[in-house]
């Protein structure tokens, strides 16, 4: 997400560089190319002028900082205005005492509103809470068995000490639209068993619409009145764009909502909602929804995503899902192992497992500063780790701990068996015993000795793709392309 406006704007920030003061004509200009790849983003027009002013006038006439270039106190002053648009911070959900906090979720038909009813109460989970779902969408009854289903299969999975339920009553569907009022009995009912069991958190997953209309909101409006929920949540399919800030606009007129949840972020989207929606309705993004998984929710950070946005990185969001992922004592039994160069083959897959569970790689290596813009052109393949792992799942026991017994007849029933051609097997086996040299060797090292190790390594693993991996493939650049070739001429001499 933001790739293209990212490009678009650090193209514009380039225009300033080497000037030694920031003038208001060189601004000006930096600031059209800014206002047309906002606009291109599908960033509401009413936004896109004033962030356009707020910029343009505290950066006219501002003195460079000796520490810094033009372009970089430029990108400072766009970093704080991006922050002020999409913030503050403000991912908390509001609980109450006695319980249960009852939180509304709302949106149009199609936004993800169940899958994300699902993420939420996992959120919830993680943390300790009891929580009870409710399916009041009554006019769809898939609905109801697609919640219960992300409820009792999906979250049931989730990782947490708390507890998940769901409430849902099917038979009334029967009666939705013959009589009035039936979606708020049953908000009404799942209200008073949270009460009688002590739930800490109800959430209530309301009906949607294609469109905003009479009908939905009054059905919305008299669930609120009835149920008083402490919180009204709107999800909002960040792939709409325009369209959905003009949705959030009519929910947040009729419906006073206290935050958003932005669905489908991790998709190839302008992001232009995602900039709007804050200034537009008044309300904070408090979630983004990053992926298909159940645990694909992620706290919004204005601070982080404005340094995605102009090619900064995220390195506390990477950390972070490290941190999720990675056991603390696997983690220093695995360095041990390394420090004697004894890491096996079952240990780099359970690396590359959990660095999978982390995300898509494309997505975890875009938060690295100035990677960013590096990767816009590579076609990063996550299935070259489905075969790296195939590979090693068809050795043997003793295979994968010591790969100096394989033999060519052994090596040709690890290719038949993960599907690949043997070329693939010993790339793999080398590749890994290069690793494993250098991993010993770093062991009793100073910085300068480990970075020139870290060079060995990554030469090493030239042939298999980027950063030393073993068949790490990328595709579809004429730059990667090229490289590849390169590899192989080095191979042949």
């Amino acid at each position: 997400m933001f790739e293209t406006l990212s490009n678009r704007l650090n193209t514009a920030f380039r225009s300033l560089s080497g000037r030694g003061r920031i003038s208001e004509e060189n601004v000006r200009d930096a600031m059209k190319e800014v206002r047309r790849s906002l606009l291109e983003a599908d960033v509401n027009l009413e936004v896109v002028t004033q962030f356009c002013e707020e910029v343009t006038q505290e950066a006219i006439g501002s003195e460079v900082l000796k520490s810094l270039k033009p372009d970089e106190q430029m990108i400072g002053i766009v970093h704080a205005r991006l922050v002020d648009l999409m913030g503050p911070v403000d991912s908390q959900l509001l609980m109450v005492d006695p319980p249960p906090t009852v939180v509304m979720m709302c949106g149009l038909q199609g936004t993800g509103k169940t899958t994300t009813c699902g993420k939420l109460a996992a959120w919830l989970k993680k943390r300790g809470k009891r929580v009870l779902v409710a399916a009041a969408d009554l006019q769809r009854p898939a609905a109801v068995e697609q919640l219960r289903q992300v409820i009792e299969e999906s979250v049931a999975e989730a990782p947490g000490d708390g507890h998940v339920a769901f409430h849902g009553e099917p038979d009334k569907c029967a009666e939705y639209g013959k009589a009035t009022g039936v979606a708020v009995q049953v908000c009404q009912r799942a209200l008073k068993r949270a009460r009688t069991e002590r739930f800490d958190v109800l959430l209530l997953d309301t009906a949607g619409r294609l469109h905003v209309d009479d009908d939905l909101m009054k059905e919305i409006e008299a669930i609120d009145r009835s149920v008083q929920p402490h919180q009204r949540m709107l999800v909002v399919d960040a792939m709409t764009g325009q369209d959905a800030v003009n949705s959030a606009r009519e929910f947040n007129d009729r419906l006073a909502i206290d935050g958003v949840i932005l669905t489908k972020f991790d998709s190839d989207t302008r992001g232009g909602a995602a900039l709007s929606v804050k200034r537009v309705t008044g309300a904070p993004i408090k979630f983004v929804g990053i992926g298909e998984k159940i645990t694909a929710l992620e706290e919004f950070h204005p601070e982080r995503m404005a340094g995605r946005i102009l090619g900064m990185g995220d390195v506390v969001s990477l950390v972070e899902k490290a941190h999720e992922e990675v056991d603390e004592e696997e983690a220093e039994k695995l360095a041990e192992k390394m420090a004697k160069g004894q890491l096996t083959l079952d240990d780099f897959t359970k690396q590359l497992r959990t660095m999978r569970r982390m995300g898509p790689l494309k997505q975890l290596l875009g938060m690295l500063p100035g990677v960013g813009g590096a990767l816009k052109d590579l076609d990063i393949d996550d299935k070259q780790l489905d075969r790296l792992e195939g590979i090693v799942n068809s050795m043997t026991r003793r295979e994968r701990e010591d790969t100096s017994v394989l033999s060519k007849s052994r090596t040709k029933r690890i290719a038949n068996g993960a599907g690949v051609p043997t070329t693939e097997v010993n790339k793999l086996v080398k590749q890994f015993g290069a690793m494993q040299k250098v991993t010993k060797q770093m062991a009793g090292m100073g910085a300068m000795g480990k970075m020139k190790a870290m060079r060995q390594m990554q030469s090493a693993g030239a042939g298999g793709g980027m950063g030393g991996m073993p068949g790490f493939g990328t595709r579809g650049s004429t730059k990667t392309k090229s490289v590849k070739s390169g590899f192989k001429r080095r191979k042949r001499r």
